[in-house]
């Protein structure tokens, strides 16, 4: 490294955390390789023809369309995002209560800049999305991990741990939650425990930031009620994307929340990009103005459905035998399995061997050692053949570790 930047990098550039996923993506792309550890959608239920139908606003309006926009988001996408999101929110969202994102990662970013400040902590599900640790790490948060069980966040744990940190000087700066499908966990929070946090929000005046990547990717069961649709006092923060119901190429998300908070994120992006791609926001909100995405989203579950079942099937064949376990997911795009006895670092490097890669749980997790039982594999991308054959040769590297072990 050259001596002059060493010497003059920030405090934050010299402890940053970068991306274990995207680390990892010159091993992935392997030839051979069969991938479970992107979060990646199915390319081939991409609805181009659909997509492209709505070029021909850039003839009508490119005027408009090709000079800056409005750092708040494109005025007829927040339209409709208002009314689309409104049976989910409770409510039609005023437009100064909502906010177009580069995606929904920038809204973690942004609401980070809002809110962290050095040394404060955060409350997130351990263990939970590992780019929205990241960030907030890379903020200057630390965190208190609530653990998770087949219906979430163990909430009632709550009181406790935030009256344990208050006492010890710790200010506690918000709730970080997935409640649907949980991105690594894959459970989904139950209306009773909602409820309860909300509750708790209340009691000690904590906002909750309520990520809902993947939502509207539900296949079995019923919908439940946003937290933000349960919140009467205005401190539940709701982020959406369209990248697990369009596609992550349009590189467009939104948030929702009080006017306030959404306020502050917005003179924070004003520094960040100016806005969003003002063409990608007006393609995508005419793909929605003609209908499309209220057509494609079963198409993406009826897709994603098979893909979970074929992988769910894959693991009782080659993994349950040799003691494995994990939830079943009821949506979403993601399983988290439990190896016993087998550290997963150990086990992603026979599993490379034999040219099949997943995410090790560790970076999942807010504590230093746990997860490390634990992998995160992507049933959304990969063929029901594909993946078959990926669960196979994963077994493989099971046993011949486990063999190892034994010597």
């Amino acid at each position: 490294m050259s001596k002059v930047w060493e010497e003059n990098f920030s405090y934050n550039a010299k402890n940053v955390r970068p991306s274990p996923v995207r680390e990892m993506l010159a091993v992935i792309k392997q030839p051979g390789m069969i991938s479970f550890a992107g979060g990646m959608p199915a390319p081939e239920i991409f609805p181009v023809d659909e997509f492209y139908e709505g070029v021909h606003i850039l003839k009508e309006d490119g005027k408009n369309l090709l000079q800056y926009g409005t750092t708040e988001g494109y005025p007829p996408l927040k339209e409709f995002l208002a009314e689309w999101t409104s049976p989910r929110m409770g409510k039609v969202a005023a437009l100064d209560e909502m906010l177009i994102t580069t995606g929904s990662q920038q809204a973690l970013d942004l609401f980070s800049w809002a809110i962290i400040d050095r040394g404060d902590f955060v409350i997130t599900e351990d263990p939970t999305y590992l780019a929205a640790l990241s960030t907030f790490y890379n903020h200057g948060a630390e965190f208190l991990g609530v653990p998770c069980d087949g219906e979430g966040m163990q909430v009632d744990l709550l009181p406790e741990i935030i009256e344990k940190a208050r006492k010890e000087g710790k200010k506690v700066k918000f709730i970080y939650t997935i409640v649907n499908f949980q991105n690594p966990g894959g459970s989904t929070m139950t209306l009773e425990r909602r409820k309860k946090l909300v509750e708790i929000s209340h009691k000690y005046s904590i906002p909750i930031f309520e990520d809902d990547p993947y939502g509207y990717v539900r296949f079995d069961g019923e919908h439940l009620p946003s937290i933000f649709s349960l919140d009467d006092a205005g401190g539940v923060i709701y982020a959406g994307s369209f990248s697990k119901i369009l596609s992550p190429g349009s590189r467009i998300g939104w948030v929702t929340g009080s006017k306030e908070i959404i306020r502050k994120m917005t003179v924070f992006k004003q520094t960040a990009d100016l806005c969003t791609s003002t063409i990608a926001q007006a393609l995508v909100a005419e793909y929605c103005r003609n209908g499309h995405l209220d057509k494609h989203i079963p198409v993406i579950i009826d897709n994603y459905r098979v893909k979970r079942d074929a992988m769910q099937e894959s693991f009782k064949r080659h993994l349950e035998p040799l003691g494995v376990s994990w939830v079943k997911p009821e949506g979403g795009f993601f399983y988290w399995l439990n190896f016993p006895q087998i550290n997963t670092k150990d086990l992603f490097k026979k599993a490379i061997e034999k040219k099949v890669a997943f995410v090790i749980g560790e970076p999942f997790c807010t504590k230093p050692g746990s997860g490390i039982h634990n992998a995160r594999l992507c049933y959304t991308f990969p063929s029901p053949e594909v993946t078959e054959e990926g669960v196979k040769r994963l077994a493989e590297a099971v046993q011949e570790l486990a063999q190892i072990a034994t010597v």
